[in-house]
């Protein structure tokens, strides 16, 4: 079973920025569909962003705009970007892969809050 890591939480004043990270050991970035899911205590989870392996995102309604997600090739990592931040973007985020072979993997989710 594959744990993947995220990285880069912590808090931030509304109106800043934040990056989140996620790393697999042994994954390549390129070879997953990958997502990030954000979960706020009393709240569902929910779908923040995707990216495919052909490269097509995807974005809730909150993170347009505000939010990017990417592959960073180099260091084989996947990125959100996140800009603009609001309280109500305060959550937990995880980050998770997958493939059309049954490859679902996630990690153990990066705090983020923002306040004043």
């Amino acid at each position: 079973q594959v744990e993947l890591v995220e990285s880069g939480g912590g808090l931030v004043q509304p109106g800043g920025s934040l990056t989140l990270s996620c790393t697999g050991d042994g994954l390549g970035v390129a070879d997953y569909g990958w997502n990030w899911y954000r979960q706020a205590p009393g709240k569902e989870r929910e779908l923040v962003a995707s990216v495919g392996d052909n490269g097509g995102r995807y974005y809730a309604d909150f993170a347009t705009v505000r939010f990017t997600i990417s592959r960073d090739y180099a260091r084989n990592v996947v990125l959100l970007r996140m800009n603009s931040l609001r309280p109500e973007d305060t959550a937990f985020y995880y980050c998770n892969a997958r493939n059309l072979w049954g490859a679902d993997y996630w990690g153990q989710g990066a705090q983020v809050t923002v306040s004043s």
